[in-house]
């Protein structure tokens, strides 16, 4: 890995990380274009830099986080559906992960979803209050972004959206929830990259490691107040076009033999 390299990849991260465009694929697109061959190092950066982009929401948001005792007791119930199912089948997760053309379907057919979403939940509730049942609701649509190229925050979304929660109110309980699902995530995988080989993170590397959670902080700030405001005036139809471009020039790339991989 190139000081390039790691700036590209924690902007990426930064950028996709919150929006409803899959990270995982667009992780996959950049290693392909930058003719990155993954190792053991690569894999736990993409999985280290998170943390700055999870700390992003924490410090945009810090407030909500101090604000009563129900919020994270809600936060725990949207978590909990994804923390056990991903426990149970995590060797099963892990065998769709290895799936460029998985990721790439599921892109296309998520961004056709979002081109029409907007359509399906025109109006939302008066009371914006997420409740435990509306919680729990979003969390059980979170299982879903253990298919690779589902996106997380798409799905957690319209989980809100489909309990009459807008837009915005969606959209920033799905930033709260990420906290812990990606924390635990991305834990438990780094924990995983660490036992698999102790020497993936050593003191030559430490500056790669905080070079990328600094740039992924910063960009993933911007791109949260980008997505919100957008999103609020103008919805998802954009990012469903996105979407589906990205998933056909994976396929294409995959059919023309370029050095797909996931870490």
């Amino acid at each position: 890995m190139t000081w390039f390299h790691a700036l590209i990849l924690s902007i990426v991260e930064g950028l996709t990380e919150f929006l409803p465009v899959s990270s995982t694929g667009h992780m996959i697109l950049m290693e392909g274009i930058l003719g990155m061959k993954s190792n053991d190092f690569i894999e736990a950066f993409i999985v280290n830099i998170q943390f700055g982009a999870i700390l992003s929401v924490v410090v945009l948001y810090w407030k909500r986080f101090f604000q009563s005792l129900s919020f994270y007791y809600k936060l725990f119930v949207a978590f909990l559906p994804s923390a056990v199912i991903g426990l149970l089948f995590i060797h099963y997760i892990n065998e769709l992960l290895q799936s460029v053309y998985v990721v790439a379907v599921m892109l296309i057919l998520g961004g056709i979803i979002l081109v029409f979403v907007d359509k399906w939940f025109k109006h939302p509730a008066k009371n914006q209050e997420v409740t435990y049942k509306k919680a729990l609701v979003v969390g059980l649509y979170q299982i879903l972004s253990m298919i690779p190229g589902t996106s997380r925050s798409a799905a957690t979304i319209i989980g809100g959206m489909t309990q009459k929660l807008s837009r915005k109110t969606a959209a920033e309980f799905s930033f709260f929830l990420a906290v812990p699902t990606m924390f635990a995530a991305s834990g438990y995988k780094l924990l995983e990259s660490y036992l698999k080989n102790h020497h993936v993170i050593n003191a030559g590397n430490i500056g790669f490691l905080l070079f990328g959670n600094v740039v992924a902080f910063v960009v993933a700030l911007f791109a949260i107040k980008s997505f919100i405001s957008y999103l609020t005036n103008h919805g998802f139809k954009i990012f469903g076009y996105y979407r589906i471009v990205v998933g056909l020039v994976i396929l294409i790339l995959y059919a023309f033999g370029v050095n797909l991989s996931i870490s």
